[in-house]
Formats: C-alpha cells, sequence, structure tokens
C-alpha cells in the first residue's frame, strides 16, 4: 500500500481522485489551505494535511510530503479572472511541489495540466488565458527536467458528466472533452504503471477502457524542447 499526497487537494478532478484511491491499494493524502475542508475530506477516506501553496515554500512542500511515494499535482487558480493566481498557483505551485518532492525524496509526480498548452497563442489572446497557458507550459517544462519519473496528462475541456470509464490517450490525441471522474481515473491508473513514466499525454473522452487505453498509449520520452 503506498501513500500518494495530492496538491490541490480539493479540487474536483482531486475529489474524484481519493475516491478512485480508496478503492485501491492507495491511501490518498489531501493537501488543502485550510481546515475548513478537513470533515469533508476525511468523510471522503483522505488523510488531510494543510498547505497553502502561495504562502509556503518548497521546504514547507517537503513537510507536508512526508511518507508519501508519490505526489500529484491536481491545483489550479480557478476559472476567475485573477491572472496572478495563473502564476502564483498553476506554475510556482507546481514548481515548489516539484522541489518538495526532490528535498523529501519522492521519486514519483503526476501532473495534471490541460491540453495545447505548448501551441503558439494568437496575438489577441485574453490577458488571464494567456497567463493561464503560458503558466501550464512552463510547469511541464521545469516538471520534464527534474529528475523526477514523471508523467504529464493533458485534459481537454473538462466537465462534470459522470465517469465513462472510455478514454483516448496519447501525445497527438485531439482537441475533445473529458470528464474529472476519467481524469481522476487516468491520474490513478498511471500511478502504478511504469510504462507511464516519462509520457505526456493528451486526454479526452474516447472509446477505450482506461486500464488499455494506459497500456496501449504510445510513450515517446522527451517528447518536447
Amino acid at each position: 500500500m503506498s501513500r500518494i499526497a495530492i496538491v490541490g487537494g480539493h479540487g474536483k478532478v482531486a475529489q474524484h481522485l481519493l475516491v478512485v484511491l480508496r478503492r485501491t491499494e492507495h491511501d490518498p493524502v489531501a493537501l488543502v489551505r485550510t481546515e475548513d475542508y478537513r470533515a469533508e475530506l476525511e468523510g471522503m477516506g483522505a488523510e488531510v494535511r494543510i498547505l497553502d501553496l502561495e504562502r509556503q515554500d518548497a521546504a514547507d512542500f517537503a513537510a507536508a510530503f512526508a511518507g508519501c511515494d508519490a505526489v500529484v499535482f491536481a491545483a489550479g487558480g480557478g476559472p476567475d479572472g485573477n491572472l496572478e493566481r495563473k502564476r502564483t498557483v498553476d506554475l510556482e505551485g507546481s514548481l515548489k511541489s516539484i522541489d518538495g518532492a526532490l528535498r523529501a525524496g519522492i521519486g514519483r509526480f503526476v501532473q495534471v495540466s490541460a491540453i495545447g498548452v505548448d501551441d503558439p497563442l494568437p496575438e489577441d489572446t485574453e490577458p488571464v488565458w494567456r497567463a493561464y497557458v503560458e503558466a501550464k507550459r512552463d510547469a511541464d517544462a521545469a516538471l520534464r527536467d527534474s529528475g523526477l519519473d514523471w508523467t504529464i496528462l493533458r485534459p481537454g475541456r473538462l466537465t462534470d458528466d459522470p465517469a465513462t470509464g472510455l478514454v483516448a490517450l496519447g501525445p497527438d490525441v485531439a482537441r475533445g472533452e473529458v470528464t474529472r471522474a476519467d481524469v481522476a481515473a487516468v491520474v490513478a491508473a498511471v500511478l502504478d504503471a511504469d510504462r507511464a513514466v516519462g509520457a505526456q499525454w493528451n486526454l479526452v473522452g474516447g472509446e477505450t477502457p482506461v486500464a488499455d487505453a494506459v497500456k496501449a498509449a504510445d510513450r515517446p520520452r522527451g517528447v518536447l524542447p
């Protein structure tokens, strides 16, 4: 049995992930910024630890990861128009998570990113969206260069529809929608898949069961400069 630290532990994908992990041989550790979420998340079977992504440093992240075997970065600055939080949460939160994992001696790291963030942006791109895309892009680049046993998942447009258990997964999968529940199922699946180490995969709804999709997905290393 392994213990999985989930950064952004109260997020929508993270809450689905808690449920999936509790069905497996993993113990989820939900890292959240406030005690307000403790009762809810403990009721879902998670251990809860307090970690403020924006105010605490990498040493605090390492301490919060103590005793864990893997880190999942599933945090996000939210859908609002706060440009600054795209940097402090989506980028700096990831960078401190990477540093914290290295300091804590944790090798396995799975990051939930977003599809298409390496594509060039039009000149007239809305500033908050540009900040979000650039934060995800730079966080992914830092993880690829970290020396950790990383996997980057890049889901398409997220929905709150029920899980389908069917996805399309791979480096060249086209844009589409995917349920948050299905993203969580793929995160749980890649944690235990050696072939997912060093893979950066787009993820959308599809026709292949999650376990089969992970086994079949192309996995080139160093897919991007």
